[in-house]
């Protein structure tokens, strides 16, 4: 019996044509190391892209599932993060 993992929550969501980043793997499902997650994905067959993002995108699309606020003095716009999703 096969039992619904984190890592099952992130393929389901990325499968659903959203994009992910680390914290975001991180904080909404739960995946421990999401770097090699995605490896492993890729090892699978499954075909990434990725891109470089401001962190304050990440930031909204965050905070639609939990509230999370970084220290005022971060410069979100500056800070750049890799969101990656599952191409078609």
């Amino acid at each position: 019996m096969h039992s619904f993992s984190s890592r099952d929550a992130l393929i389901e969501h990325m499968n659903d044509g959203n994009s992910v980043s680390l914290l975001e793997a991180m904080l909404l499902f739960g995946v421990q190391s999401p770097s090699a997650e995605f490896n492993r994905m890729r090892k699978e067959g499954y075909i990434l892209g990725h891109r470089r993002v401001p962190m304050a995108k990440v930031m909204v699309r965050l905070n639609q599932f939990a509230k999370c606020e970084p220290p005022k003095a971060l410069p979100q716009r500056e800070i750049l993060m890799s969101e990656y999703w599952v191409k078609k």
